[in-house]
């Protein structure tokens, strides 16, 4: 049978299945092949003459995220809040560069809008080709639109503690506060302290993602991005990097360069490039191989 995984937990596997759902182990060749199944996987699941159910297959995956491990993610949500805290710019920028990196649609829902408007925000990321919403955690007023973009769709939300994520998600889904909450009474834990992975399934389709959350960012402890691979990840500039006057343009301060001259004439948003200028820098002091082994 084919299903998805839906948790991980000490080696046991949930999978859903259209027959139903399994507690699986995953076969030891994955061991062997350093491949650990991690949920959002899809899979192939045998029943064994004792009754017992393994992993026996896991298929290809478009995406997979270290932390939290989860594969095949259709969208990673960025909740920021316009105030209390402010939002953190170079941060935001550095989660969205991983999402394009990993070929994830990377969505930001802008929160405390009745505190402060986010249209100093909003229009940033509007101009740069990303999904933005504006939610009113109070009223409700915006989760709506949040919740139907993640009809059929494999989601996961992060955010910064006080943004507020978990009342959005409640907004949206009441249903998941309760699940937490069973899961957290069981534990013996607080209902923030989720220390594992779990899909919970939307009833209009897909699956919403219950993590741990994405710690204090290193964007390298999430993936390599080499200097010469990072300005594709930026969305706005990919109109213009062909267009530089030097083919090995760094986008960075050269003369002709086509996103400079785009970021000068208000094409680009000048917190944008700086972001890219930073992380470029950091990105010069990565050697190539000494990744090549791992």
């Amino acid at each position: 049978m084919n299903g998805i995984i839906t948790k991980a937990i000490g080696g046991l596997y949930t999978v859903e299945a259209s027959e139903g759902i399994y507690e699986c182990k995953a076969r030891g060749i994955f061991r062997k092949k350093q491949i650990s199944p991690v949920c959002g996987d899809n899979v192939e699941i045998l029943i064994e003459k004792d009754g017992s159910c393994v992993i026996n297959e896991i298929y290809p995956r478009k995406s997979v995220l270290i932390r939290p491990p989860l594969a095949n993610l259709d969208i990673l949500g960025f909740v920021c809040a316009t105030c209390e805290p402010k939002p953190n710019l170079l941060l935001l920028d550095k989660f969205i560069v991983i999402a394009e990196y990993k070929k994830i649609t990377p969505i930001i829902v802008f929160t405390k809008i009745d505190k402060q408007s986010s249209k100093e925000y909003s229009d940033i990321y509007k101009k740069a080709g990303i999904q933005v919403y504006e939610v009113d955690n109070l009223s409700g007023d915006g989760a709506q639109a949040v919740k139907a973009a993640l009809q059929g769709k494999l989601s996961a939300f992060t955010g910064n503690t006080g943004v507020g994520k978990s009342s959005l998600l409640n907004n949206m889904f009441p249903q998941l506060e309760l699940a937490t909450n069973e899961i957290s009474k069981k534990l013996g834990r607080g209902k923030h302290t989720t220390r594992h992975v779990e899909l919970y399934k939307l009833d209009g389709g897909g699956y919403i993602a219950d993590t741990p959350g994405f710690s204090s960012f290193d964007t390298n402890r999430y993936d390599i991005i080499f200097k010469d691979e990072l300005a594709d990840c930026f969305i706005e500039f990919r109109d213009y990097t062909d267009k530089c006057k030097f083919p090995n343009c760094s986008h960075t301060k050269e003369k002709g360069c086509a996103v400079i001259n785009a970021v000068k004439e208000g094409k680009i948003a000048q917190s944008r490039f700086d972001s890219y200028a930073e992380m470029y820098e950091q990105a010069k002091q990565l050697k190539e191989w000494e990744f090549k082994n791992e």
